[in-house]
């Protein structure tokens, strides 16, 4: 889907742009690089940024505490731009970049949670997930592992990059016959469909 051309570049806050078309935690964050078959528009743009997209994607809870910073942020886009290497060459039917993969690898034992064992407020033990040390690095672990499960299964097989020639987004087809095409039949699919009237009509 396309962004104004007229868009002020760099962005200084990427929250407007965010689109959430992918169908997964990982397709949805390897699209906050936008237009990427043009001006490739960055929307994790600050520190904020990040803490805010994981709190919409519901990876990482509001008040957390977490403490993002310039450097963590590099990491994140390295992160994401080593799945969007792995989705681009599963699609192309390519090897996949063992770096890319040994970013995502690196990245997996941070969705790990310790197991923990309380006594309630009756007498009864309750066994619950005990508190992220860095909420921050457990969320983009849990982003991490839901790319890997998504190309390192046979989930790989509905991972798509929108037909349309003006849009770069990736998704994940749920649909139950597999062949969706567009990251939306309502923006690239409509957009789509009225180009081949347009065609017919002419023609």
């Amino acid at each position: 889907m396309d962004l104004p051309d007229e868009l002020e570049l760099p962005l200084r806050c990427g929250e407007p742009y965010w689109y959430w078309l992918g169908g997964r935690p990982a397709t949805d964050f390897v699209n906050t690089l936008r237009e990427r078959w043009w001006r490739r528009v960055e929307t994790l743009v600050t520190p904020t940024d990040l803490t805010c997209w994981l709190e919409r994607a519901e990876l990482l809870a509001p008040g957390s505490g977490a403490r993002p910073s310039v450097r963590r942020l590099r990491e994140t886009r390295a992160l994401r731009e080593s799945i969007d290497a792995a989705v681009v060459a599963l699609i192309a039917g390519d090897a996949v970049d063992p770096g890319a993969l040994a970013t995502i690898d690196g990245w997996l034992p941070a969705a790990a949670t310790r197991q923990t064992l309380d006594g309630g407020a009756d007498g009864r033990p309750v066994l619950a997930s005990s508190a992220p040390a860095d909420p921050l690095e457990h969320a983009l672990g849990v982003l991490a592992l839901d790319a890997a499960r998504m190309i390192g299964t046979g989930q790989r097989s509905r991972v798509r990059i929108c037909a349309s020639d003006t849009c770069s987004a990736r998704f994940y087809d749920r649909s139950p016959t597999s062949a969706r095409l567009w990251c939306s039949m309502r923006g690239c699919g409509n957009v789509a469909k009225a180009r081949r009237h347009r065609a017919r009509t002419r023609a």
